[in-house]
């Protein structure tokens, strides 16, 4: 019994003796592990490793109203290699090398043939599977690549792999590039690529990696897992043309005139479909870049722009009519304690239309102070329902929002009434000033300004664009009847009489404000000795008599003397109705009558019968016009052509017969009758000049001189 104890006990102790090694073996080996070979298999952890890895979808195009593109995104791609593909054995290897060496030096011209050889070797020896080629490479350069030695072997056996990514390119580089704006990511996202980004950002795609050696992602497989789905894309209203031209007039007059800042809207009367959008910001004395979209994001007190808002609302009123007269006192009135004044004093009983005409400060702010004094929320609610307070709800991030003060609010003073009939204790944008002009353009339609069309994705439509009515009747149909007349009389008689042309009729008004100082005040007392700062503008449409276009320019801190809105901001709304009347053949209707013109006579070459024919026919309408010649010289009186039959048996007299012909001409005839023509200059017949040789053979050489 005692043996048999002893024996039990025995065994126990060997078995726990071993379970005690085991466990000791296991604790060795985990030290070993976590401690001794810690880094080896911590490094071979993270090689194993594999995740999904977002691919970013092709972002959708932005086009112009006519298809152009305004921005798109270019593939790029990242070229590597796979060192120890199966086919590339090293017989292949050793053979090919010096010819892959020396076409990637030729395509890159980044390392010699000989750097390339010593790279490609290297990572043959290391065993790389994923060595970078080259980076940014693009299409042409990538279906290069795939002829090349060792790669042409396949898309698999020759071992290069190529990761896709996108780049963001405005082909018309510094056009509406504001407008146009970006998305970037811890950025505050601007203009339609940061407003549409849900639309043009596409769906993602997936792609198993493994992370290798080097902590460098390498694709498992040869295709995406998921396939990403390109965005959408963006056609605006914005006309290329348009834009191109409101940019160069707009930086042309802010070098001019050294402006801090400015900016141009183009917008069509009937949809509100901005045509072109355009801001530019002072960098340095010589350099303007687009940094801030002023037309939509900076409210100031417009000054006289204003005033359209203020005479219509007390023409719609019933208050006044454009014939009436009011007296503007000498341009200078003290209200409560602040004097009113015009721009240029001497203004004295005038029509309500000429005080608008030559911008009366002093006018509007009698008429509105006159009428509405009593009730002033009667003024304001009316400037409210012309919505000038309210953003106007265009298709871009950023728009400020106006402000039309209430006799309620706390900083409503007893002038204040008469400074915000001139424009003056109100903040409104560009935009928002230039929708009401537009408005008064589109007889009483108040449409809101629109900068998208619509929205596609692969040829399908996601969403569409149109016009929307704000407010189909700002006012009566006879206040806005004179309105316009008010509006024509700026350009025709008024303070713009410098954009007036015998073309066409542009109606539209000047704006000249002080800007308020850093304490709140306009520097504008006769004891102030601080500088002013001024904010030029205009607004306006064309043609004046059916209206396609209306515009409006804004000019900040002008240096000079020159600040006044028809000299600094006016010039640039002539010139971007010009160019666009120009270009336009529906706006070209019948001429204003110029009696500066004066009657030029043509000038018609001496030349073939058939060619002045032509002319007759479809020039001057003579369907039964006949020469009865071959040749013939014209002869213009005041108001007739008639043509005399030529001569041309052309002995030595007869030569100045050609003179007034055109050299085509003259060579013909002369080279007919036997002569050696040399021709010098350009244009036509001046002189021929016989020239007499002495050598027996031909005499018949003539020189023509052409002028």
């Amino acid at each position: 019994m005692q043996d048999n104890k002893k024996y039990i006990m025995n065994r126990t102790y060997v078995v726990y003796g071993g379970v005690c090694l085991f466990a000791c073996a296991v604790l060795f080996q985990l030290f070993k592990v976590q401690y001794v070979e810690g880094e080896k298999w911590r490094s071979k952890a993270k090689e194993l490793t594999t995740q999904y890895q977002t691919i970013e979808a092709s972002r959708g195009n932005i086009f112009a109203a006519d298809g152009s593109l305004l921005a798109t995104s270019l593939p790029i791609y990242e070229l590597r290699m796979d060192m120890m593909s199966d086919a590339v054995s090293d017989k292949i290897f050793t053979k090919n090398i010096d010819s892959l060496s020396l076409q990637l030096s030729q395509l890159f011209a980044d390392k010699t043939k000989e750097g390339y050889k010593k790279e490609l070797k290297r990572a043959r020896r290391a065993k790389e599977r994923y060595h970078l080629l080259q980076r940014d490479v693009r299409y042409t350069q990538l279906k290069a690549v795939k002829q090349f030695a060792i790669i042409k072997l396949g898309k698999y056996k020759g071992g290069l792999i190529v990761l896709q990514q996108d780049k963001r390119e405005q082909p018309f580089k510094n056009l509406a590039v504001r407008t146009i704006g970006y998305d970037r990511v811890g950025g505050k996202p601007v203009g339609i690529e940061g407003k549409y980004n849900e639309y043009l950002v596409g769906q993602q795609g997936k792609r198993l990696m493994q992370k290798i050696a080097g902590s460098v992602w390498m694709p498992i497989n040869s295709e995406n897992e998921i396939e990403p789905h390109n965005g959408a894309d963006i056609t605006t209203t914005i006309d290329v043309n348009i834009q191109d031209v409101a940019q160069h007039a707009l930086i042309t007059q802010l070098k001019k005139h050294k402006a801090h800042h400015g900016c141009v809207i183009v917008m069509e009367v009937a949809t509100g479909q901005i045509k072109a959008l355009a801001n530019y910001t002072r960098a340095d004395t010589a350099t303007y870049n687009e940094t801030y979209n002023y037309a939509i994001g900076e409210a100031t007190e417009p000054g006289s722009t204003f005033k359209l808002a203020s005479y219509l609302t007390a023409i719609d009123d019933g208050y006044i009519k454009i014939t009436d007269t009011i007296d503007a006192e000498g341009g200078r009135k003290k209200f409560y304690d602040r004097i009113v004044r015009d721009s240029h004093e001497g203004n004295n009983r005038l029509s309500v239309q000429h005080a608008f005409e030559v911008s009366s400060n002093v006018a509007i702010a009698k008429i509105i102070t006159k009428y509405y004094a009593k009730n002033p929320r009667k003024f304001t609610d009316k400037l409210y329902s012309l919505n000038l307070n309210m953003p106007t709800g265009i298709d871009l991030n950023g728009e400020a929002k106006p402000r039309i003060k209430s006799p309620k609010d706390k900083d409503w003073y007893g002038t204040s009434l008469a400074y915000m009939a001139h424009g003056y204790e109100l903040t409104v944008t560009p935009l928002q000033t230039l929708t009401l002009y537009n408005a008064v353009a589109n007889n009483g339609v108040m449409v809101k300004p629109m900068l998208i069309k619509n929205i596609q994705r692969s040829g399908t439509m996601l969403k569409q664009f149109t016009t929307s009515v704000i407010n189909p009747s700002i006012c009566k149909p006879n206040t806005i009847i004179q309105l316009r007349k008010m509006l024509e009389g700026v350009v025709q008689n008024g303070s713009a009489t410098n954009l007036k042309t015998n073309y066409m009729k542009i109606a539209g008004k000047t704006g000249t404000a002080v800007i308020a100082n850093s304490k709140g005040g306009y520097n504008n007392t006769e004891e102030s000795t601080e500088a002013k700062t001024y904010q030029a503008s205009f607004a306006g449409y064309f043609p004046a008599e059916n209206p396609v276009y209306s515009c409006i320019v804004v000019i900040n801190n002008p240096s000079g003397k020159a600040y006044y809105g028809n000299v600094i901001a006016g010039p640039i709304f002539k010139e971007v109705a010009d160019k666009i009347y120009a270009t336009q053949l529906n706006l070209q209707t019948t001429p204003v009558p110029d009696t500066t013109f004066k009657t030029i006579k043509p000038l018609i070459k001496t030349g073939n019968s058939n060619d002045f024919a032509t002319i007759m026919r479809n020039v001057l309408h003579n369907e039964n016009y006949k020469s009865g010649t071959d040749w013939v010289k014209v002869e213009v009186n005041n108001s007739t052509a008639r043509h005399n039959k030529l001569d041309v048996t052309l002995n030595k007299k007869q030569l100045n017969n050609l003179i007034g012909m055109g050299a085509r001409d003259a060579v013909y005839l002369l080279e007919n009758k036997g002569y050696s023509v040399i021709v010098r200059g350009k244009g036509s017949v001046k002189r021929i000049t016989p020239i007499t040789t002495t050598t027996g053979g031909n005499n018949k050489k003539v020189i023509i001189e052409l002028a």
